[in-house]
């Protein structure tokens, strides 16, 4: 189960390396391409891809957390559920609503956001929901990052009920 647990484990720190990545991509895209719609284009589509990745992973390792978790933490295990629940839930609401709502200011726009005054209602909703997206992918990120370290540092097998649990002298010996 060790081996199943890293496969887990593996999974999940490919996409909190692709969500730290995709925070880069972002900000390089708006400073190197001239044209800020086309900028906005590439970190659309890239975080659609972040999103999507995220809800099918985490259907995938919410399914996966089934089997062998008779040897595990009950507690530890509902809450790496709740973390992976978290995770596939705000992807979801970054990609199918906040999403959904920022085309629909585009297309209502008519012409690029930043060709919009800095008070125009439109301009403001979409940097107000920008703001939530914002939030929302943070959010996934500390899920998936609680949950690589509740999966991290899994114990396998029953505990020892005579065993020290302040004990640390085993922990950091080389």
């Amino acid at each position: 189960m060790k081996f199943f647990s890293d496969i887990r484990l593996l999974i999940l720190a490919i996409w909190l390396g692709a969500a730290v990545f995709f925070i880069f991509v972002a900000q390089s895209a708006f400073a190197v391409l001239q044209d800020w719609e086309m900028a906005g284009a590439v970190v659309n589509r890239t975080l659609t891809l972040l999103n999507l990745g995220g809800m099918g992973i985490a259907v995938i390792l919410l399914l996966t957390s089934i089997i062998g978790s008779a040897k595990v933490s009950r507690f530890w295990l509902w809450v790496e559920r709740f973390m992976l629940l978290v995770l596939g839930t705000a992807c979801a609401i970054g990609q199918f609503v906040i999403g959904y709502w920022l085309s629909s200011i585009r297309t209502q726009a008519g012409v690029p956001i930043e060709q919009l005054a800095q008070d125009d209602p439109l301009r403001m909703q979409f940097m107000m929901l920008h703001g939530y997206s914002v939030w929302v992918l943070i959010a996934g990120m500390a899920a998936a990052l609680m949950g690589f370290f509740i999966i991290a540092n899994r114990k396998f097998g029953k505990p020892d009920k005579n065993a020290d649990i302040y004990d640390f002298s085993n922990e950091f010996k080389m």
